[in-house]
């Protein structure tokens, strides 16, 4: 089937020409974590199917928002990943996250969908420039899922996988703890004294992981 343009020169219309059709955007939230090979991506969005994920993939190569490579711990694994243009969407998308999350959630939405990991990628990235300041690691296991968070003087990052250091801290955890923790309904040591969550390291380093993952409002990032 060919492509839809807009075929208009406005830079929006341009953009909507690689970004607008459906999925497109997922992939690249789903790239904000770190690169993905092909079947990762599908498992991820299954909904999708092959043929669809293949053209959208060969799309976002052709404008330079990813590229394929070997993986450095698996140079015969290849994998996509965001170039440096690709990167330039991340404010843009974390925005649109914000604008969505004040969307009231229908029937038509399925809560199982949710994964903690894009919740920490959404709360790392509007957490204030300056409370990375400490250099740290936190690798989270909730359920099924394993990522991790830096924080450092670039600022805080969410990344899928367990992490190319050793981590200060290590949570283990389920989905709604994880939720609860993130929204300040649970406090950490609670959660661990109860036995809702075990913390693997650095005591402190618990308290401080979830000072950062936590939701704020837009004044309170912007201060």
């Amino acid at each position: 089937m060919p492509k839809r343009l807009y075929g208009q020169l406005c830079p929006i219309a341009r953009s909507l020409d690689v970004l607008g059709e459906r999925w497109t955007l997922l992939i690249v939230r789903e790239l904000l974590l770190g690169p993905r090979r092909f079947k990762e991506l599908l498992t991820l969005l299954p909904a999708m199917g092959t043929n669809r994920l293949a053209e959208r993939l060969q799309l976002l190569e052709r404008s330079g928002v990813v590229v394929r490579r070997a993986l450095p711990a698996a140079s015969d694994v290849r994998a996509y990943e965001l170039t440096a243009y690709g990167e330039r969407l991340r404010p843009l998308l974390i925005e649109l996250a914000t604008w969505g999350n004040e969307l009231p959630v229908d029937d038509e939405i399925d809560p199982g969908t949710a994964r903690a990991e894009l919740i920490a990628l959404y709360l790392a990235e509007r957490c204030p420039a300056d409370a990375g300041r400490g250099h740290e690691t936190y690798r989270f296991h909730v359920g099924d899922e394993v990522f991790h968070v830096t924080a450092d003087d670039t600022g805080v990052h969410a990344r899928s996988g367990p992490g190319p250091v050793p981590a200060n801290l290590v949570v283990t955890c389920d989905l709604a703890t994880f939720d609860a923790l993130t929204r300040g309904e649970l406090d950490p040591a609670e959660a661990g004294a109860s036995g809702a969550l075990t913390a693997d390291g650095d005591t402190g380093a618990l308290a401080r992981a979830f000072a950062i993952l936590r939701y704020r409002t837009p004044a309170a990032t912007a201060a």
